[in-house]
This record gives structure tokens, C-alpha cells and sequence, in this order.
């Protein structure tokens, strides 16, 4: 049950996020993208930028952030690699990583261009 619940928070957290990108600008490109290596939560686009976006939920914004750790990262990364071989600028697409927080009560907190390869 618990497990359920998780998900489901994780789901309502995702969704709260992407209403903040679309609301700022930004268009859907993907939304929980599965690679061989891992899965991205949000693929967004604004001009030419391509921004991959991990969204993490917890009962703070610390404890979000403390809930993403360097394996996650690379899979992230390796992941981010796999999504850009399907766009025409390959690896040469502008990109930026953003890191979503949510907390217990739904506020978010997006953190730009911070995880790096």
C-alpha cells in the first residue's frame, strides 16, 4: 500500500512540475523516458534547448535533494545521451539538467543546470 501511495505522490509531484515548465514556456518533448540505462521524468524544449529534468518529492526540499545520489546521475546522463542520439543535432543540441524538488505540501523548487557530466 505504501508503495502505491509513493508512486502516486511521485506521479502528482511529476505533474505539478511540468504545469510549472509549460506555464513558464517550455514544450513537452517526453515525459518518463526510457532508455537501456535508466528513465528521464520530464524531456522539455525551449528554442533550441533541450532541458532533461529529474524530479524528486520529499517532505522537504533537503530531503528531495538528498534523495538523488551519483549513480542515479550517471544513469540520468547516459540516459540524456541515448535521447539525443534520436534529435538532429545529436550531441550537439544545446542542453541544460534541472533538478525539480517538491515538498510536502506541493511547492516547487526548480534548480537549473545543476547536475553535470
Amino acid at each position: 500500500m505504501r508503495q502505491a501511495r509513493n508512486y502516486q505522490a511521485g506521479l502528482a509531484a511529476e505533474a505539478s512540475v511540468l504545469r510549472w515548465y509549460l506555464a513558464a514556456g517550455y514544450h513537452l518533448l517526453a515525459q518518463r523516458y526510457r532508455g537501456t540505462q535508466g528513465e528521464i521524468d520530464l524531456i522539455l524544449q525551449r528554442g533550441d534547448e533541450v532541458i532533461f529534468v529529474e524530479v524528486k518529492k520529499s517532505r522537504s526540499f533537503d530531503a528531495a535533494a538528498l534523495r538523488l545520489g551519483p549513480a542515479q546521475i550517471a544513469r540520468i546522463m547516459q540516459t540524456a545521451g541515448e535521447f539525443l542520439g534520436t534529435q538532429p543535432r545529436g550531441q550537439l543540441t544545446p542542453t541544460r539538467f534541472d533538478v525539480a524538488l517538491v515538498n510536502s505540501i506541493g511547492d516547487v523548487s526548480i534548480l537549473e543546470n545543476v547536475l553535470t557530466a
